[in-house]
């Protein structure tokens, strides 16, 4: 077993004991009605485990405020990439994905810090 294999598995057993149940909605590109003029997008979502944190005074720039939230969660978990045009849910709470951050071994992501707000 490779490294990064061991790393992903490594990663995803914690946040999968001491995470909550996070449900992230991943929206793509559907179809086009010309009939109609509507666009149609594809929605999905799955839940999962991830474990929420505050954002520490040193990480606010630009980007990210103070009150903006990191959620880690493990890539092992998912079959894709989150990014900004996502949403996530907590506890009924819907946050917008603000930057994705992926923390990875020889090119295979490990664990993914989402920026939410």
């Amino acid at each position: 077993m490779g490294l990064a294999k061991f790393l992903r598995k490594a990663a995803s057993k914690p946040i999968n004991k001491l995470g909550g149940d996070v449900t992230i909605k991943r929206f793509t590109n559907g179809i086009y009605d010309a009939s109609s003029g509507t666009f149609f997008k594809n929605e999905s979502s799955v839940t999962i485990k991830g474990v929420l944190s505050n954002v520490s005074r040193n990480q606010v720039n630009d980007l990210i405020e103070s009150q903006d939230k990191i959620l880690t969660i493990s890539a092992a978990d998912l079959t894709f990439v989150p990014t900004t045009k996502d949403t996530v849910i907590i506890n009924s709470v819907k946050f917008k994905i603000i930057q994705t951050r992926t923390n990875e071994q020889n090119n295979t992501p490990i664990s993914f810090d989402l920026i939410l707000r």
